[in-house]
């Protein structure tokens, strides 16, 4: 992959630049510098309506780009206690569904990108994924461990629909029994029922669906180009129904945003058929701390002040803390009281808030040499 250097035209807040409603389907119209930004520029009216007509010029919606890129290697170990898988796989960098408050989104830094607009509109596709994971999964060392697909960015974006990606992520996963939780909050993953129902029933798949709000309008401008909430539970119960172990995932937990909802959310996927729950607290890594603070005064200006208040109770009076043991959860009195809401939620629906387990005896390395098959090797359960 080859990206070039690319200073953001503008810097200033897009409120002063460009309305948001120009964007419409985005999470945000701000190409916000990245933190390794060598160069900064700032607009400047030189008295010939140069301002003006750079508003005129960014009022069409951005289209998306897709980068195709041969990943060097696929798995990315854990080295986080917080989190409770050993290897995750992330098909793609960047995400389209746009959700403004992506703990990735900073990511997008490392390849001179901005974490703003171009996370979402700039998507890198790993093309050569299901090879490179068929390479690690021969190797005479390795010995199966908890892997997550779709930790960081979604491997059900919209792009998957054509790229199939994913799809043949869980077709080597599929025929070599090796088992696989993931994170989504996309009604895609639909599409791949006919490899998760077996694998699900055989203890060999989990999905946790991201279920952020029950208000389409909130989520409409939170997370733009994801599933609506009525689309993720339905594909929550699909799941279900096929004998997939699904959880709900209520993340992140936003301070009188969406935390009011945290038990209707609960009730709601309880109800579709989810067996266990867990949530995340809303975390402001670098980037997106300045992106999530200029959302908020576009979109509920009379709730940010109280909104980022609570944030910083929680975070010992900073706006993010990245350290272990906190980061996800946050601490002082507030943090406790949504614990035990949670708590008290799941012990009454009877959710668990022990992450679904799975079966690693299974694994039978890849046939072929290390070489990906090229389609699902028909069914093995």
């Amino acid at each position: 992959m080859s990206t070039k250097s690319r200073t953001p035209a503008v810097v200033a807040r897009p409120s002063q630049l460009v309305p948001a409603e120009a964007l419409k389907g985005r999470g945000t119209a701000w190409a916000i510098a990245h933190r390794f930004e060598r160069d900064q520029r700032e607009a400047f009216d030189d008295g010939w309506g140069t301002l003006e007509q750079s508003v005129d010029e960014q009022v069409l919606p951005p289209r998306t780009q897709i980068i195709e890129e041969q990943a060097g290697r696929i798995l990315s170990r854990n080295q986080s206690p917080d989190i409770p898988f050993d290897l995750s796989i992330n098909p793609y960098r960047g995400c389209e569904h746009g959700c403004v408050y992506c703990f990735a989104r900073p990511t997008h830094s490392y390849l001179n990108l901005s974490p703003g607009l171009d996370f979402e509109t700039r998507i890198v596709a790993k093309m050569n994924a299901a090879e490179r994971l068929c390479t690690e999964l021969s190797k005479p060392s390795y010995r199966p461990q908890l892997l997550c697909l779709g930790a960081a960015t979604d491997a059900y974006q919209p792009i998957e629909r054509k790229l199939r990606i994913t799809r043949g992520l869980i077709e080597l996963l599929h025929d070599c029994r090796h088992p696989v939780s993931i994170v989504t909050k996309s009604a895609g993953i639909l599409r791949d029922l006919d490899l998760l129902g077996p694998m699900g029933r055989a203890g060999l798949a989990s999905v946790y669906v991201s279920i952020t709000t029950l208000d389409a309008g909130l989520a409409r401008v939170l997370e733009p180009r994801a599933a609506s909430p009525q689309s993720r539970l339905k594909a929550l119960q699909a799941l279900a129904e096929a004998g997939v172990p699904v959880g709900v995932s209520v993340s992140p937990l936003i301070p009188f945003l969406n935390e009011p909802e945290l038990e209707q959310v609960l009730e709601a996927a309880a109800e579709m058929g989810a067996r266990s729950a867990f949530s995340i607290a809303l975390r402001l890594p670098w980037e997106v701390n300045p992106l999530f603070q200029d959302w908020l005064q576009q979109h509920v200006p009379d709730r940010a002040a109280r909104i980022m208040a609570r944030v910083q109770e929680m975070r010992g009076g900073r706006d993010n803390d990245a350290r272990f043991g906190s980061r996800m959860t946050g601490e002082g009195l507030w943090a406790d009281l949504v614990r035990q809401r949670l708590r008290k939620a799941c012990a009454r629906l009877g959710l668990n808030r022990e992450r679904l387990t799975l079966d690693l005896s299974q694994f039978q390395p890849p046939q072929g040499g290390g070489e990906a098959p090229a389609k699902a090797q028909g069914e093995l359960f």
